[in-house]
């Protein structure tokens, strides 16, 4: 065995790379056609953020088992790659928590008294004071978007300021709020009453641009906005007007849209009340330790072990060839149910397998299904079959599993339940021809492939829905692949389920809603 690092990490790292006995080559710089040549003499790989695993690399490695990224980011390996040859790719997800908290601190207390403004006005030979005067953290109102691992972390460091905690987080259940003194409430409560707001939301399409003028002009005038968590969660054409023109005080930024910045984001650095730090979240001592020596510890377990720890594309080969199939089935159920949940938070999740499939080790399934339920929780590439079970723990859902040897209508079947609040919704899905198939609703039977982004609607079973809805979405350029309807009986509640080759927008998935006489549709992003 051998490992290849072709970026610079930290002399601790590569001591335990080194005191493993595996023999260790550092060669950083190469090109993709120069890592092509020398890939295949490699067991494992070792990179940060210059090293680009491209397919052709992944084709040229004939031996490789593992790609550990030392860090949190893997848009430089192509994972469905990797997956699709049996290469596992690790990262070090937690290794960055404690110092991006630290960094939003620090980015909030220099905001508030000033300190980059005076820093350079006093370097020019200035002395002045009032220009500069602070506000106090003490008495003020704190507004966490994203109570997660680093909106926590900043929570329990800024207590010490006597500050009072309001949270928005859709997915965190009230009691893990409360154990760390954060009040949760809507997004609209935490703009209008906080001093003070810090952002740590993974980028996802419901977050995309989620801050923009409407948001800012619900904020108070004094108020000041943080953002070390992704760029584009704050739409910055909208942040630049609202520092210009006063809407609010003050913003502090680390991150953006484009790194570096593009010439229409330079603008931004002309704005006297905006603090700036090129994407330093994660640039600390400790955290590059801890992300070397993290990677190289996951690393040599898996390559002298075959244990797993930060996976990315947990590997199939867990699965027997009778389960293999229901995995992507399993995960599939779980985006569909968490999608027509909404932006609630989740108590439960209990899957029950019937038929054959009662006969089998299901565990793998379980996780799958999981997976699928948190991948618009805390993005895709956050969640993996190694990591689902401790983050759903996490966000208190109590999963559970039980097995029925009854299907009566196929072979076998899997039978997903989440419940939210008082709320609940059953999904039943299987596998033939190797297609997975949602093959029922609550009460409602049908059978539709799931292998395209989908639209559900219920509606009151009546004449001519079908027809409006399909109209909407044909005169708005949306192919329908494939529908099903399923109804409790004539003049009742029906179901229709369509795969569709192009996403539903906000605005046309209102007009679905207004067609079918029904607020419950939802366009679910499968693939």
């Amino acid at each position: 065995m051998k490992i290849l690092v072709s970026d610079p990490l930290s002399e601790e790292g590569l001591k335990i790379l080194r005191d493993s006995g595996i023999p260790v080559d550092v060669k950083t710089g190469l090109s993709e056609d120069e890592l092509c040549e020398i890939i295949g003499e490699y067991d494992g790989l070792i990179i940060r953020s210059g090293t680009t695993v491209t397919k052709k690399i992944l084709d040229a490695a004939r031996g490789l088992r593992v790609v550990g990224r030392a860090g949190v980011g893997v848009d430089n390996v192509d994972v469905p790659a990797a997956t699709e040859k049996g290469i596992l790719v690790m990262n070090t997800p937690a290794a960055n928590i404690i110092s991006a908290a630290e960094h939003s601190c620090a980015m909030i207390l220099s905001l508030c008294r000033n300190i980059p403004f005076a820093h350079e006005s006093l370097h020019r030979g200035e002395w002045k004071r009032s220009k500069f005067t602070g506000v106090e953290l003490n008495g003020k109102t704190l507004g966490i978007i994203g109570v997660g691992r680093v909106g926590g972390e900043v929570a329990k460091r800024l207590r010490a300021f006597n500050m009072t905690m309001v949270g928005y987080d859709p997915f965190l259940p009230k009691e893990v709020a409360d154990s760390i003194g954060v009040r949760l409430t809507d997004l609209e409560e935490v703009l209008r009453i906080s001093d003070v707001m810090t952002i740590h939301t993974p980028l996802l399409p419901e977050t995309r641009n989620m801050i923009s003028i409407p948001q800012f002009k619900m904020m108070k005038p004094g108020a000041l906005l943080v953002n070390v968590a992704r760029g584009g969660i704050v739409n910055e054409d909208d942040l630049y007007t609202a520092l210009k023109e006063k809407v609010i005080a003050g913003a502090a930024f680390d991150v953006w849209c484009s790194e570096p910045l593009c010439e229409a984001e330079k603008k931004l650095l002309e704005l006297d009340n905006l603090v700036t730090t090129p994407h330093l979240g994660a640039s600390t001592v400790e955290a590059q330790e801890r992300v070397a020596v993290e990677i190289a510890e996951q690393v040599i377990r898996y390559l002298k072990e075959g244990s797993i720890a930060g996976a990315i594309n947990a590997p199939r080969g867990k699965l027997d060839p009778d389960t293999a199939p229901f995995a992507p089935l399993a995960e599939n159920l779980g985006v569909f149910a968490h999608q027509i949940n909404g932006n609630r938070p989740i108590n439960s999740m209990e899957i029950t397998y019937c038929g054959e499939l009662a006969d089998k080790n299901t565990k793998m399934l379980t996780i799958s299904a999981l997976t699928g339920i948190l991948r618009n929780v805390v993005g895709s590439e956050n969640v993996n079959a190694i990591n689902a079970q401790s983050i759903a723990k996490g966000k208190g859902i109590a999963v559970t599993e039980s097995k029925r040897e009854d299907s009566p209508v196929y072979s076998s079947t899997i039978e997903l339940k989440i419940a939210s609040g008082k709320d609940s919704y059953v999904l039943r899905g299987t596998v033939f021809a190797n297609i997975p198939r949602l093959v029922g609703l609550d009460e409602y039977s049908f059978e539709i492939p799931m292998e395209q982004d989908m639209l559900y609607v219920r509606y009151k079973d009546a004449p001519g829905v079908i027809g409006a809805v399909g109209k909407i979405l044909g005169d708005s350029g949306i192919n329908i692949g494939q529908m099903t309807v399923g109804r409790d009986g004539p003049a009742g509640t029906a179901i229709m389920v369509m795969g569709i080759d192009q996403a539903i927008t906000p605005e046309l998935l209102e007009r679905v809603r207004a067609a079918s006489g029904s607020p419950d549709a939802k366009f679910v992003d499968l693939v």
